[in-house]
């Protein structure tokens, strides 16, 4: 996995109007804004204290804390991005995630959110995501992933499940439950971090998107980690 200087997928700007406003074509489907991040979020998660799974934090609760200056430093940081993103309309929310919930019960497919994936919505929109502590998301080439559906040995399961034949009726029955979004790694995928303290936005699958939407996916949880502090929406 690299750090994704001179992706073709990517495109990189110096301001939040630009990550916003900047198109998106020509095989261009994630826009990252590079940031040096300021502040004490080690600080800021000792005193959550986050139960496993993912918990959404308002700016109240965060401005609560009784944390050391660097770690109000952290938390302006993170109200700063929500502030601004909200003034265009979007409204993300600020997340501790202590591992997640679930995970081990997919019998069928793995359809979670450290699996590669991509998201999708009926109308336009993109997702804007920053990792400000822990581990980064992670993304892929389009060209160098396949459909985890298309896999034969997902795909026969998959039908047996269905109970039908390989037809209209069973494209149907895999957007319904998400099994169309989920990707598999081909030997030698090209991978690259998010990074940490930089936001991001990226294309999502909407009917009519000029570009191919970004495949990404969370990193794995590793027990005895801290958990990470993200922006999302």
């Amino acid at each position: 996995m690299v750090h994704p200087f001179d992706h073709p997928q990517i495109r990189y700007v110096q301001s939040i109007d630009e990550l916003i406003t900047a198109p998106m074509r020509d095989g261009v489907n994630a826009i990252c804004w590079q940031r040096e991040i300021k502040g004490d979020f080690s600080n800021i998660l000792e005193h959550l204290q986050p139960e496993r799974g993912i918990t959404t934090w308002e700016r109240e609760q965060l401005l609560a804390l009784p944390l050391t200056n660097e770690g109000k430093m952290a938390v302006e940081f993170m109200l700063r991005d929500q502030e601004q993103l909200r003034i265009h309309g979007i409204d993300p929310a600020i997340d501790s995630i202590n591992g997640y919930i679930g995970h081990d019960e997919q019998e069928l497919m793995r359809t979670d959110v450290c699996s590669f994936h991509v998201d999708r919505a009926t109308d336009e929109a993109y997702t804007y995501l920053c990792t400000y502590s822990g581990a980064s998301s992670i993304g892929v080439r389009n060209e160098d992933v396949i459909l985890r559906a298309k896999v034969p040995s997902v795909r026969a399961a998959l039908l047996a499940d269905f109970g039908g034949e390989d037809d209209e009726t069973f494209l149907e029955y895999l957007t319904e439950n998400f099994f169309d979004l989920h990707y598999d790694a081909l030997p030698g995928a090209r991978t690259f971090s998010f990074g940490v303290g930089h936001l991001w936005r990226i294309a999502i699958d909407y009917p009519g998107c000029p570009v191919p939407p970004c495949i990404h996916r969370a990193p794995d949880p590793v027990k005895g980690q801290a958990p990470r502090m993200i922006l999302i929406g």
